[in-house]
């Protein structure tokens, strides 16, 4: 065993009839013991199959209470996991699966109709956190040895939720998944009387560590939500006695913006005792963070973090938070790379941030020397340290617009347009330009759809002129009733371009 799968097993063998986990589609609360039968059933059903250290399993599942008990049960035999998105269309899995041949895929009974590649072992599972699981097993694949699970063995694969591009696959190793979830529990001053709502989906490093790993570390509880709804947020708060939740800015901002959201918290707020809201993924505007502590009366802490470091690297200190910084770091080493390639630690000095800890990544899967310099990883993002030691990050090198030479950080320019009352959510791209070769253009959602466009147009082109620099200001307007995104909220800007040039 390892010291994850150590700590894992002590937990559920710690608290056999205290509720860990609850279910919210299933309406149950999981005990230690029941989770622990789960973990029991379903690493049998690996065994007599034959699924052995190093062997990789593809789940593609709703959000549900199941996917500690899957990690558990494969992490146990040193069989790594792989999950992706219940969404993700049939024609693709089956792409996937003739590319890794994984050893096992486990599915919904929905899923397994339609699957006509391979040849497989079918099972169903009729466990207590997942009533119909179907676990496919590959029966071409080549066995390997039962050997004794290392600290160094790879326990999870993730693909990165980049905006541009194929997705890059990252591997995690046992101890790094523990340091990560150690230092966000800490960092987080998670304790066991908390209770965290699970909204953000499953097959992502944010729940997957950030939330659930994390919480199983400080011996907390969670409550597993099939997916975000701002309508039923609050009252799925209250009626758990949630004390903490792990957000992007796309759900602060439908908070915010949902009559029935804003309706059911006026009606529970003496109720509810939220200590905090965790906001990561990208940067939230300065006016939505203040808006959302005045109307809901709880603190957000904004940090930093990616796939690659295995969730957080900088968060805002409780006692000393900073508005509009991802806060200082923890647990791990963060330096700028400035404009000439060289560390610097000059203060408010912009350049690509870089990072190193026993939780960050030295290599992905697949070949990509060039996110790696001397045991670094380069990030992609740009930043810098103010002279109190937070990080402010400005947005990646690839959005960054240039603008008849001048360079144009789009999530400064959106920071700015964000304070304009009819603005709903808000994007910054570079349009293609023969003058200045970037054009900077906003891309709006407005409160008020299809009314009053060119006044509002207008005022966006006014108020740019006078609150941004003259290179920075946009001279071009479109409007849309919704952004592409990922499946982390982030703004698919590639793909926003296109529905412009169409």
């Amino acid at each position: 065993m390892t010291a994850l799968t150590k700590l894992l097993s002590q937990q559920l063998k710690d608290n056999p009839s205290r509720r860990i986990i609850k279910d919210i589609e299933m309406k149950r609360w999981f005990t230690g013991e029941d989770l622990s039968e789960d973990v029991h059933v379903l690493q049998n059903l690996f065994k007599k199959t034959n699924l052995r250290k190093g062997d990789q399993i593809l789940v593609c599942l709703p959000n549900s209470a199941v996917f500690p008990v899957i990690n558990q049960a494969a992490w146990n035999l040193g069989i790594i996991v792989h999950p992706i998105s219940p969404s993700t269309p049939i024609a693709e899995l089956q792409s996937d699966w003739n590319e890794r041949h994984y050893a096992a895929i486990l599915i919904t009974d929905e899923i397994e109709k339609q699957w006509r590649v391979g040849n497989f072992n079918h099972q169903s599972l009729s466990l207590l956190t997942f009533e119909n699981l179907k676990v496919m097993i590959n029966q071409q694949r080549e066995l390997g040895e039962t050997i004794e699970v290392e600290e160094d063995d790879l326990g999870l694969i993730l693909n990165t939720s980049g905006t541009t591009g194929k997705p890059k696959r990252v591997g995690l190793t046992h101890k790094m998944l523990l340091n990560a979830a150690k230092y966000d529990a800490e960092s987080n001053l998670m304790t066991r009387d908390d209770v965290t709502l699970v909204t953000m989906p499953m097959f992502h490093i944010n729940a997957q560590v950030m939330i659930t790993l994390s919480s199983r570390v400080a011996n907390s509880r969670m409550v597993v939500a099939p997916k975000f709804s701002a309508s039923r947020f609050w009252q799925q708060v209250y009626e758990n006695e949630v004390t903490w939740v792990s957000v992007v800015p796309t759900i602060i901002s439908l908070l915010l913006l949902n009559e029935q959201s804003l309706k059911s918290y006026s009606e529970l707020q003496n109720k509810i005792n939220l200590r905090y809201v965790r906001s990561s993924s990208f940067a939230l505007p300065e006016e939505q963070l203040r808006k959302f502590q005045n109307q809901f009366d709880t603190l957000v802490i904004e940090g930093y973090g990616m796939t690659e470091a295995t969730s957080q690297c900088t968060i805002n200190p409780f006692d000393a938070p900073k508005i509009g910084s991802a806060g200082k770091p923890y647990g791990t080493e963060v330096q700028i790379i400035d404009s000439k390639g060289q560390f610097t630690s000059v203060a408010n000095t912009v350049g690509e941030i870089v990072i190193k800890g026993n939780h960050v990544i030295t290599e992905y899967l697949d070949p990509n020397p060039d996110s790696f310099r001397n045991g670094w990883f380069l990030t992609g993002d740009l930043g810098y340290f103010d002279r109190d030691g937070y990080l402010f990050v400005k947005g990646r090198k690839k959005e960054i617009i240039s603008h008849g030479g001048e360079k144009v950080a789009p999530a400064a320019v959106e920071n700015v347009l964000h304070d304009l009352d009819f603005v709903a959510q808000l994007a910054v791209i570079g349009m293609p330009d023969d003058l200045y070769g970037e054009e900077v253009t906003v891309v709006v959602v407005s409160k008020t759809p299809g009314h009053n466009e060119a006044e509002q147009r207008q005022t966006i082109l006014e108020f740019s002129r006078q609150h941004l620099a003259k290179y920075e200001a946009p001279t071009r307007v479109e409007f849309l009733e919704q952004f592409p995104r990922n499946s982390t909220g982030k703004v698919l800007r590639p793909q926003l371009q296109k529905l412009l040039e169409g």
